[in-house]
Parts: structure tokens; C-alpha cells; sequence
């Protein structure tokens, strides 16, 4: 039986049909480009862990570097802590994520081997505003962070604060929010807090790794240094 080509039911048949072809090439798509998708997002993660511990990998192959540096993942319940050696030194790196004033930020916390001095942080976002929040991800406001200790004089894990110059923390170091950018900032500091708590299990452990334990590091891996 032939179809009438102007009747609803050759309309309804035709779009089902288009609408099936479209779908299983969109899946064939898909499929083909989830290992590369999921490779980049591998690499972007190792480069942002990198940027935590302040490497320069601009003249190397980030991913090499990562390999060589990070040579440990602990696992805390659903948390996970990277272990780095950097130039003999142990490091560790936590991973952060909150909420900015137009969606999610997010990063990773470089720690010393004494769970309390930072050592760098590099932050991320999805939409926070040109020019004001977005300046987060910006080497003068990250390196604030670096030398800040994120326990009290009692010992107590409290974090670093972010706030408005001229403002104080009872008890905390903090450093100084993006002028005209106070709810990413406010959002950078709760992050910061709630992350930190939710790590306590394994800030309040005593740390096991040994100063120089891993592999050594690439002799051209340098801590970044912001432009003149």
C-alpha cells in the first residue's frame, strides 16, 4: 500500500523515522568521541593540580610531569588527596569545589607535609563574571594563599578566609577578596571552609609519607612566576 505523502500519518511515520536516524548517529558520535573527551578532562585536571603546585609544564608534556610528581591518590570515604613530591619535598593536594555567584568554582589546595601551610591553590569557574569574579583563577589573587596556614594557634583546622580589606577573622589568616566581586569571593571562602572540614579525618592524621619519598622530578620543572 502506498502512502499518501500529504497525509498525517506519512508526516508522523517520516519525522519518527528522522528522528530514530538522528538519534543512533548522535550515539555512534558520541561513542567515538568519549575517550578523547574523557582524555582531555584527564589533562585538564593533571594541569590544574600542576598549577597548585605552582609547576611551570609550558616547555614539557603536562601529563609526563604529572606522572613523574603525583605519585599517590589516599582515599577518605568519597574524598580523594593527591600525593606530590616536589624537589624532595611532600606535598599534598586536595581537591575544592562550591558555588560562585553564577555557578560552580572549584580547584585544588596545595598543602606542605604538615597538613597546615599552603603551598598554592589554583581555582576554577564556570561563569563568574569577566573582569570581577572570574579574576579568581588570576596568579595575584591565588598567590595571596601561599604561606597561609589553615589551622588556629590551638591546632584546630579553621581554613584561610577571604575577605574585604580592612575586615578580620577571630582566629584565622585570611587574605584579601576581589574588590567588586564580593559573593565569589564570599563563595571562594566557604568553599574553603566546607572542603576542609569535610577533610578533617585526614588533615588531624599524622602524616606517613617521608620528606624526598617518590620519584625525583624533572630538572626543568620550576615554580611559576608571574610576568612583570
Amino acid at each position: 500500500m502506498k502512502l499518501n505523502t500529504n497525509s498525517n500519518l506519512y508526516t508522523f511515520i517520516y519525522s519518527a523515522v528522522m528522528v530514530i536516524i538522528v538519534a543512533v548517529l548522535l550515539a555512534v558520535v558520541s561513542q567515538a568521541l568519549a575517550p578523547k573527551q574523557q582524555a582531555n578532562i584527564l589533562l585538564d585536571k593533571q594541569k590544574q593540580i600542576l598549577g597548585a603546585l605552582k609547576v611551570d609544564y609550558s616547555a614539557g608534556n603536562p601529563a609526563e610531569i604529572y606522572m613523574v610528581l603525583v605519585n599517590d591518590t589516599l582515599t577518605y570515604g568519597d574524598k580523594e588527596v593527591y600525593v606530590a613530591n616536589l624537589n624532595g619535598e611532600t606535598k599534598y593536594i586536595l581537591p575544592l569545589s562550591g558555588k560562585g555567584l553564577w555557578g560552580g568554582i572549584g580547584g585544588y589546595l596545595a598543602l606542605d607535609a604538615d597538613k597546615n601551610t599552603v603551598y598554592g591553590v589554583n581555582f576554577n569557574h564556570e561563569s563568574e563574571t569577566p573582569g570581577l569574579g572570574a579574576k579568581i583563577v588570576e596568579m595575584p589573587f591565588r598567590e595571596q594563599f601561599e604561606g597561609k596556614h589553615i589551622r588556629n594557634a590551638a591546632g584546630e583546622v579553621v581554613s584561610v578566609a577571604v575577605l574585604k580589606a580592612g575586615k578580620h577573622a577571630d582566629g584565622q589568616e585570611q587574605v584579601d577578596a576581589i574588590s567588586g566581586a564580593t559573593i565569589t569571593s564570599s563563595g571562594v571562602s566557604t568553599m574553603l571552609e566546607v572542603n576542609l572540614e569535610e577533610y578533617k579525618e585526614f588533615l588531624n592524621l599524622t602524616p606517613t609519607l617521608s620528606q624526598g619519598e617518590g620519584e625525583e622530578a624533572p630538572e626543568n620543572v620550576e615554580p611559576v612566576k608571574e610576568e612583570d
